[in-house]
């Protein structure tokens, strides 16, 4: 394989309950990332987020991966990699300090959001994230970047992400058995924020809904900052298992008459309008209603979204409780691979009385054929995080064109500059 050392590459590695996804995104000079390599083996292991069966998720990230360097002409040593499941958490806490020489410097910064970030988590969790959320001087508030500004204390909003230990491990643990190197773990829903929302978005209010086979990830923004992480455990597996029951279809058979002829709307759908449907032990198929179809994918998909809709609105009690911006004026955006079903646009309007769009990755360049499509979105999210948290030395010597220890900066800058 070609090794170059004049390419600054990122990897971002996405382990779903359906899907694993890699992909190697190339930093131009001008800042962008130019997707150059595509890995995608359906997966096997996981469930809901979390690892069941560790050989199968080793062969699925292998496959992944393989595919991915043989088409970026690559060897890939270290990855970005999204993390997911119920065991996700948040809590927004605030941090206070006196301002040391009259006028905030980078140094303030950080110890505001240290003291912020040092309330105490149960034993079992770790901190995925600190992300500055706004801050306050004297009688200021709502500052966005402090540095320079006079004053005599300072006050930080951050926001903590953090998920189980064990559950980290154990997935970090499959990346690791393929000779990988796991640099920064990123929950889900940031990650996909990264990829599908613009500033405007964020500063208005928006809610990004990463519906999965296993996992639905949600991260609510509001005033350019994010106010909520959650995981719900129930996602577009649900929709294949009443096609199956309902039908007396295979699982595997019900979940591509799913994605090609399912609607979340069945008003929409042609009353003449047929789907052949395969029976189990060797009977023959049998010919069905489309409308009978999204009769049944309907109603869960309305559930799905209500689900999602509680949250919403106990979080935005919550946060005009505490005197936070809390309206979601740019309304919903939903990614991911069941986010890609005719008429469910149409049907979370109903359900969320909100505009609401279909999220796709921005911003690309390269291979956006077989990446700008709301299944990547995590995976091209992956890619924008670590291009923004990584400062590449221009004098560096790479020997090969490797992308091990791209991300060991993350963490600090991240806690810096988000």
């Amino acid at each position: 394989m070609t090794k170059a050392a004049d390419k600054k590459l990122i990897v971002g590695l996405d382990i779903g309950t359906s899907k694993v996804c890699a992909l190697v995104g190339e930093v131009l000079p001008d800042g962008n990332v130019h997707v150059i390599g595509v890995g995608s083996s359906p997966s096997r292991g996981m469930d809901k987020g979390g690892v069941n069966d560790l050989e199968s998720v080793v062969k699925s990230v292998q496959r992944a991966v393989d595919q991915a360097e043989l088409m970026a002409d690559c060897q890939i040593g270290s990855v970005c990699l999204s993390l997911s499941g119920k065991h996700i958490s948040c809590q927004t806490e605030k941090g206070m300090v006196p301002i040391s020489d009259k006028e905030v410097t980078q140094d303030d910064v950080d110890n505001v959001i240290h003291t912020a970030k040092s309330v105490k988590i149960s034993d079992e969790q770790r901190t995925l994230h600190v992300i500055p959320q706004e801050f306050a001087i004297d009688y200021q508030e709502g500052i966005k970047n402090p540095v320079g500004l006079s004053g005599v204390r300072m006050e930080a909003s951050v926001h903590l992400i953090t998920c189980h230990n064990d559950m980290a491990r154990n997935i970090v643990k499959a990346v690791e058995r393929c000779g990988l190197t796991v640099d920064h773990l990123i929950f889900s829903g940031l990650a996909t924020s990264h990829a599908v929302l613009t500033p405007d978005e964020r500063e208005l209010g928006v809610c990004v809904v990463d519906i999965g086979g296993g996992t639905m990830d949600l991260a609510i923004w509001t005033g350019g900052a994010l106010r909520h992480a959650e995981v719900i455990p129930y996602a577009g597996n649900a929709v294949t298992s009443d096609i199956a029951y309902a039908f007396g279809t295979p699982p595997g058979d019900a979940e591509d008459i799913k994605v090609k002829y399912g609607c979340a709307l069945s008003e929409l759908v042609s009353k003449d309008a047929k789907v052949d449907v395969p029976s189990v032990g060797g009977r023959p198929s049998r010919s069905l209603q489309s409308q009978t179809l999204a009769e049944v994918i309907e109603p869960r998909y309305s559930e799905l979204l209500g689900l999602v809709n509680q949250k919403l609105l106990t979080v935005q009690d919550q946060l005009r409780e505490a005197g936070v911006k809390h309206h979601l004026a740019a309304g919903i955006v939903l990614t991911g691979g069941a986010a890609q079903m005719e008429g469910l646009t149409e049907c979370a309007e109903r359900v969320f009385r909100n505009q609401v769009r279909i999220g796709q990755p921005l911003e690309l360049s390269g291979l956006t054929d077989y990446v700008q499509s709301p299944p990547y979105a995590t995976a091209v999210g992956l890619l924008h995080y670590g291009k923004d948290s990584q400062s590449f030395d221009e004098n560096a010597q790479e020997p090969k064109r490797s992308v091990t220890g791209l991300f060991s900066r993350i963490s600090g800058w991240f806690e810096k500059n988000f």
